[in-house]
């Protein structure tokens, strides 16, 4: 039972980041009917504002520490974060320590602006084009995308790790304990997933939305502008990538390429779970997280040696022989 519940909870951890970057992926399907090879570098992008983050509270000074001599006696030279010498030095370390939580409230708006940046300059002129070519020009704005991060960032991994409080382990059971940050972030995930749902479902802009969704060309004759409404979801669902690179960086160091990793992982879980429906693009983020996790064990591999790598796809095949349209795919969508 104690292995069960383990691969359980490390499926809820995979499946976490799945159901964000699906959720975002299926919300601009659904609303502007673009298939956006490009969000998993949303998702990227959101890791390194973490990352600069850190790296800016981490920016330091030189003083002299009368306190602290050399071998000679001599007075050493240390370096301060600016942030201690502003904030004093408790303030100051704290701020350092809680770079990755605190990023959240800078990415929001940064992702954001560059969800409405990508939609207004280019994901508009694809509209009406075939989604081979929405696929093509997203898939290569995502490689400019990743280039550019690692031109700035460099192509190796860069630690950021959780607040030191939040960087133990918690005693499950008696056999189990399980990293702090890793069920931080399944909570965190769950939080946004259903803010996102009553967003939609509670507001009049997210009734709008909906209504758009279903019938943009009723809701435009009704005098609304729904193009607005969109390119704000647009935004939304960047945010919401963003969202979920920030609070991974302490799962998985950010590189430049982690973004094209989940991408493709994310865009069989919204085929999975139906193009265009939201409740099935998180149903299906959180199946495939356990089914890959329980894969991934020693006893299965042993079995089926490489099971692991190739179990999202062979249960997507099953899925999609039986279920065309994914398991709560609505008809119509993406079958004209």
């Amino acid at each position: 039972m104690d292995a069960i519940l383990l691969q359980i909870l490390n499926g809820l951890d995979k499946g976490s980041a799945y159901a964000l970057i699906a959720l975002g992926l299926t919300l601009i399907f659904g609303t502007l009917g673009v298939v956006n090879f490009a969000h998993g570098a949303l998702f990227m992008i959101g890791a390194f504002c973490a990352v600069t983050l850190q790296r800016l509270f981490s920016l330091s000074y030189e003083v002299v520490d009368e306190t602290q001599t050399d071998f000679l006696g001599n007075p050493l030279k240390v370096q301060v974060p600016y942030v201690e010498g502003w904030f004093g030095e408790s303030a100051g370390a704290t701020l350092i320590d809680w770079s990755v939580p605190l990023a959240i409230i800078v990415t929001i708006p940064i992702m954001m602006l560059v969800g409405w940046i990508m939609e207004r300059g280019l994901i508009k002129h694809f509209y009406k084009r075939p989604h081979a070519d929405q696929i093509l020009v997203t898939f290569g704005l995502a490689i400019v995308l990743q280039e550019f991060v690692r031109y700035f960032f460099g192509a190796n991994p860069i630690q950021t790790p959780a607040p030191s409080d939040y960087q133990g382990t918690v005693q499950l059971t008696q056999a189990i304990a399980y990293p702090v940050w890793r069920l931080i972030y399944f909570f965190f995930s769950a939080f946004v997933i259903a803010g996102v749902f009553a967003f939609l479902q509670f507001t009049t802009f997210g009734m709008v939305v909906r209504a758009g969704m279903a019938d943009r060309e009723t809701v435009g004759i009704l005098g609304i502008d729904i193009d607005k409404r969109f390119t704000l979801m647009f935004g939304i669902a960047a945010a919401v990538a963003g969202l979920a690179g920030v609070m991974y960086t302490p799962i998985l160091s950010p590189n430049y390429h982690m973004g094209m990793d989940f991408l493709v992982l994310s865009f069989v879980v919204v085929v999975v779970g139906g193009m265009g429906s939201l409740p099935g693009a998180v149903a299906a983020g959180f199946l495939l997280g356990i089914l890959q996790s329980f894969a991934s064990m020693n006893e299965v591999k042993s079995l089926i040696p490489g099971i692991d790598q190739v179990i999202i796809y062979l249960v997507a095949i099953v899925i999609l022989l039986t279920r065309p349209r994914g398991l709560m795919g609505r008809k119509g969508v993406m079958e004209d």
